[in-house]
């Protein structure tokens, strides 16, 4: 299905590559070339997904993504020349879905668009229990997308919240980062494992700590379960999508 996809980048050469392979892809593309022009063209046009560049004249990336995010969703890829771990998590901490870091293959960059575009078909079509509650401390509200702590709303991104919802649905069952690669970001190759441990910091700090277990060299969970040295995790997809068989 063809989508409307915003590109905000300045750098004319990359906007124009990703903006030719997308409409390949038999998208309609248009690009912002810095903040403000972005923050306009999404207001107007309302596309399906942005890419972002973090670094623009007039508004930087994080500003851009705030004030998208303002009045509806669409999910959001950053790009980032730099590394930068509190870059990152402060992206994905004001509504980004997702980053890609400079230099990328289109290839994986066209794998991430297509995977964000099918988390928000799945998201629309999604019949869910109304709530989910958590050690009687932690109440999800399914059909508000809201998470309320002791009573008081935590304030979640997109993301946060479906990556809760994600690890609620199996409590205490440790989800392996390829897992929840694929059951909250729709990614099918593994990429993207720092995606899922900086979103799981975010909700440690809105959360606390005790709230998502880590189970190392397995993966996540929520509440307790079987301890760390006989971990079992829900199978890794392989390459096309299906489970794993469990280890015997």
């Amino acid at each position: 299905m063809a989508r409307q996809i915003l590109v905000v980048e300045d750098e004319a050469l990359i906007a124009d590559a990703i903006a030719a392979r997308l409409r390949s892809e038999g998208h309609e593309v248009r690009i912002a070339a810095d903040g403000p022009s972005g923050v306009a063209y999404a207001e107007r046009f309302e596309p399906d997904l942005v890419i972002l560049d973090l670094m623009l004249p007039g508004l930087d990336g994080l500003e851009v993504c705030r004030q998208i995010q303002r009045e509806r969703h669409v999910p959001v890829l950053m790009l980032t020349a730099r590394d930068d771990e509190t870059d990152l998590v402060i992206g994905l901490a004001v509504g980004a879905d997702d980053y890609l870091t400079k230099p990328f293959s289109m290839r994986e960059l066209v794998a991430r668009v297509q995977a964000l575009l099918r988390r928000l078909d799945a998201l629309t079509g999604r019949t869910l229990p109304k709530s989910i509650q958590l050690d009687d401390d932690i109440d999800i509200d399914l059909d508000a997308r809201r998470v309320r702590q002791r009573g008081e709303v935590v304030h979640l991104t997109p993301t946060e919240f479906d990556l809760l919802v994600g690890l609620a649905e199996r409590p205490g069952r440790v989800l392996t980062r390829e897992r929840l690669l694929v059951d909250v970001w729709g990614y099918r190759d593994g990429s993207g494992a720092r995606t899922v441990d900086s979103h799981v910091r975010a909700l440690r700090r809105k959360l606390g700590d005790g709230v998502v277990r880590t189970v190392h060299g397995v993966g996540y969970a929520l509440g307790e379960g079987t301890d760390e040295a006989g971990a079992t995790a829900d199978p890794a997809p392989n390459a096309d999508g299906a489970e794993a068989a469990d280890a015997p």
